[in-house]
């Protein structure tokens, strides 16, 4: 029963997109340095910071830049979509028992803390690189399963969603690191505006309001404007307002069998139409069975099912796309060798690896926790070096960091060398360690192994 749960349709589909949006991501990165650093530049500037779009009501202006638009506005949507997840996985998946938690969550803090700690260490000679301490915390889940699925079906399921829900739990982290370190000076009347919508929002959960149309009214004109001008990143709205969002069905499970049944029986005995066009009966029953199905559903998972192919697919590369572009001007090894960057790649190779290998070894150690199924710790020492792909999350808290400046150019190039490092080592490590074992079944059954 345990295997047939982690092979369920919900959890192959999200890697799946996971995975192919992981390598569109790396399309987009390599086109957005490549595009910055040829003779188009200028256009690439043009595009992304200098047209300026929106709109003004009243007294409110939102009148900015595509890239301001996109690291405000569509990443707020992306941090909506990891606000359903979360919730999802705390209600009833990788995160919903102690037992199912207790690996990747103590992992994932791992996996924050000691990345932020070396990172300090070595940017400690100047406290204006401090400001970077957050970049190397953070885990980009749809490039670590887009590399992973490279390796094929030698990587077993369990891992990767051993990956997937302490990536969530990373996010989690990030969420709040980017709440509660990484704002400006916070406007509390605005903020209590925003938590006024917010109010609104729960008491509409708690009412049964199911219309996500009404969700989505209140939570753009009410909490995320709210949010822009409080100081307080916009993202957490998107964070905060998935969390309002209704994860309960109208009907029961039996209750939509039995009543699907019966219209399934109703819809066979209507006498056809003479032509294509359904009947009004026939037209009347499926709109009912419409309604049911809606019924039958949460509206949570109609949201994450709808919405994570959109950010997968569309709103991850554009933010690639407009973040990625670093302009290569003067010694690109005095980039690489500064605190900044330095920080970073001991952060994301080393902390993330230390931190969530030496803290999953604890806690299976001591009895705390235990292994997924059919998971070696090798593989867990290879995940551990593939949670150290940062790229658009720790590009995100980059900008948030440092502006767009100087620091921020060199600590992408920071986040480009570590994950790419991360990456190399990680895929390394579960190649090897995969073939190892292979090796080791084919010896022990030899039949078995000439047969496969």
């Amino acid at each position: 029963m345990q295997a047939q749960s982690l092979e369920s349709t919900s959890i192959k589909r999200f890697i799946n997109e996971e995975t192919i949006g992981g390598l569109i991501l790396i399309g987009c990165i390599i086109m957005a340095m490549i595009w910055a650093n040829s003779g188009f530049y200028d256009l690439y500037q043009y595009i992304w910071y200098d047209i300026k779009v929106g709109f003004v009501l009243g007294n409110i202006d939102m009148v900015s830049s595509l890239h301001h638009w996109i690291n405000d506005g569509l990443m707020a949507v992306f941090f909506f979509t990891i606000g359903l997840e979360i919730k999802r996985e705390i209600m009833d998946g990788e995160l919903s028992s102690v037992k199912k938690a207790s690996l990747p969550i103590a992992a994932a803090i791992g996996g924050m803390v000691v990345p932020a700690v070396l990172y300090t260490l070595v940017a400690a000679q100047n406290p204006e690189y401090l400001d970077g301490w957050g970049i190397p915390m953070a885990t980009d889940i749809a490039f670590a399963l887009g590399l992973m699925a490279m390796l094929g079906k030698r990587v077993n399921v369990n891992l990767k969603i051993f990956l997937m829900a302490l990536a969530i739990a990373d996010d989690l982290g990030a969420v709040m690191v980017i709440a509660i370190f990484y704002t400006e000076t916070i406007d509390y009347m605005e903020l209590l505006t925003g938590g006024s919508f917010i109010l609104v929002l729960m008491a509409a959960n708690y009412l049964g309001v199911r219309r996500t149309l009404f969700y989505g009214l209140v939570g753009f004109l009410g909490v995320w404007i709210a949010f822009i001008y409080s100081g307080v990143h916009a993202t957490i709205a998107g964070v905060l307002i998935a969390f309002t969002i209704p994860a309960r069905t109208k009907i029961s499970r039996m209750d939509f069998v039995e009543r699907l049944c019966e219209l399934s029986a109703d819809l066979a005995r209507d006498t056809p139409s003479k032509s294509k066009l359904l009947t009004q009966s026939q037209v009347k029953k499926l709109a009912e069975i419409e309604d049911l199905s809606d019924k039958a559903n949460t509206p949570l998972q109609q949201l994450e099912h709808a919405l994570h192919p959109i950010t997968i697919y569309f709103i991850l590369p554009i933010f690639a796309l407009s973040n990625a572009g670093i302009r290569i001007e003067g010694s690109l090894m005095e980039m690489i060798i500064h605190p900044i960057s330095i920080g970073i790649i001991a952060g994301l190779v080393l902390g993330k690896s230390i931190g969530v290998s030496l803290v999953s070894g604890l806690m299976v150690r001591f009895k705390l926790a235990t292994l997924p199924e059919g998971v070696t710790f090798r593989e867990i020492i290879g995940v551990s070096f593939m949670s150290g792909i940062g790229f658009t999350m720790s590009i995100f808290i980059s900008e948030l960091a440092f502006g767009e400046g100087e620091y921020n150019q060199i600590a992408k190039v920071g986040i480009f060398l570590a994950s790419i490092i991360a990456a190399v080592i990680g895929m390394v490590i579960l190649s090897v360690g995969k073939r190892e074992v292979e090796r080791g079944e084919a010896e022990r059954h030899p039949a078995r192994g000439g047969a496969e």
